[in-house]
């Protein structure tokens, strides 16, 4: 047991930063280790999909596309949605016209839109890498659980992605 899970850990900083809220030791633990499991699971996720040559922001991509009415989807929108800058995302829509999985439409009556449209091969890609994708977040992430983490790990990240949606303006 940590006996100091509630004294705040501090880093060496200048006099005028002591009333920083600190975070505790059992803070600090939670929160580095939040932060590996997150870059680690999208580690092995990416490392997964590329036996279809998909990056996971491919692959979320497509995912979003695929749900959206006539698999199509505004260029703003989607950046939004994948949590992208425009900039980053056009970057990314180029790669992916190149390999043949989206194309790129004029939107009617805004000369200045775009809609990113998944083409056939990019169903089909997402449709052959799907089932392996899920097989692996059930591998590396779901199985790990049972079903009360599972409630309560939902319980507790919910209201932090409301509250984080919220300050970027979305609902």
């Amino acid at each position: 047991m940590d006996t100091h899970a509630d004294e705040p850990t501090r880093l060496p900083v200048a006099a005028t930063e002591d009333d920083a809220p600190w975070l505790t030791a059992r803070e600090q633990r939670f929160w580095r280790a939040h932060l590996e499991v997150s870059k680690l699971l999208e580690y092995q996720l990416g490392r997964e999909l590329a036996q279809y040559d998909l990056a996971i922001n491919d692959y979320e991509i497509l995912v979003v596309l695929s749900e959206s009415p006539d698999r199509r989807m505004r260029m703003t929108d989607l950046a939004t949605a994948t949590l992208q800058s425009k900039s980053r995302l056009s970057h990314q829509i180029t790669r992916m016209e190149n390999a043949g999985l989206v194309l790129r439409q004029e939107c009617p009556g805004d000369r200045r839109g775009l809609f990113a449209q998944l083409t056939e091969e990019g169903w089909q890609t997402l449709r052959k890498a799907a089932p392996d994708h899920v097989r692996s977040v059930r591998a590396h992430f779901i199985d790990r659980l049972d079903d009360d983490q599972l409630d309560a790990m939902y319980q507790a990240l919910a209201p932090i992605a409301e509250h984080l949606r919220g300050l970027r303006g979305k609902p």
